[in-house]
Order: structure tokens, then sequence, then C-alpha cells
């Protein structure tokens, strides 16, 4: 009887888990290139740009830091540049490196939003760019 009991409560899991997309949620908001554009234009939001330097170096968001989310002090990095009581918005090439950033810099308590598509996408909506 134990044991039906507890196969019983395993599925019940699994289908909630299932039927919820079987993904938490995340703890940043992802925004398109215009969301992402009104949302920097703030002075009070810290824009990083989390491709490596010589990405960085080929063009980059007018005001943005780099802090490269690959190099193994990512971390560190960017607590040595970012305030941790203002919103932290960041971006890579196609939007992939950036939500990994942004679930290391929200799970050390920073508000952060990622541009969805990245900067490859910014560039194809004519958003401006800065070499």
């Amino acid at each position: 009887m134990k044991r039906l009991y507890l196969t019983m409560a395993m599925c019940a899991l699994a289908f909630a888990i299932f039927a919820c997309g079987g993904k938490p949620e995340e703890a940043f908001k992802n925004l398109s290139a215009d969301e992402f554009e009104r949302l920097i234009e703030d002075e009070e939001v810290q824009c990083v740009d989390v491709r490596t330097v010589a990405e960085y170096s080929e063009g980059h968001i007018r005001g943005s830091l780099n802090v490269n989310v690959l190099d193994k002090h990512f971390i560190n990095d960017a607590e040595e540049v970012l305030d941790t009581d203002r919103p932290v918005a960041v971006y890579c090439r196609s939007g992939r490196r950036s939500r990994d950033a942004a679930r290391q810099l929200s799970e050390k308590g920073y508000t952060v939003f990622n541009l969805d598509k990245g900067f490859e996408d910014w560039k194809k909506e004519g958003k401006r760019i800065e070499k």
C-alpha cells in the first residue's frame, strides 16, 4: 500500500512539473530590443556586455561595461564594478551567455534584465552601436 501511495505522489509531482513547463521561472526579465533600449536610457541602470573583449571592441551598446561571463572570475569582476542597489541590464551576441550571466547576478541579489535575442538582434533592429 505504501508503494502505491508513493507511486501516486511521484506521478502527481511529475505531472505538476511538466504542466508548468518543466523548468523554474527565471529570476530575471527578458526584454526585446525596444524595451531594453528604453530601460538603459535610465542612468541608474548599469548596462553590461558579457561578451569577450574582442567582441566588445568590434562594437557594443553605448555606455556599456564589458565583463566577460566566460571568465572564471566573472562574478568577482562584476561585483567590483556593479552596484547591487541599481538594476543591471545584460547582453551578449545572441542572448545565451547573457542568460547565464543574468542567473548568476540574480543569485547575488542584483535586479537583472536581459536583452532577449542579444546584440545581433539589437543591430538588426537598427539600434545605435559604438565602436
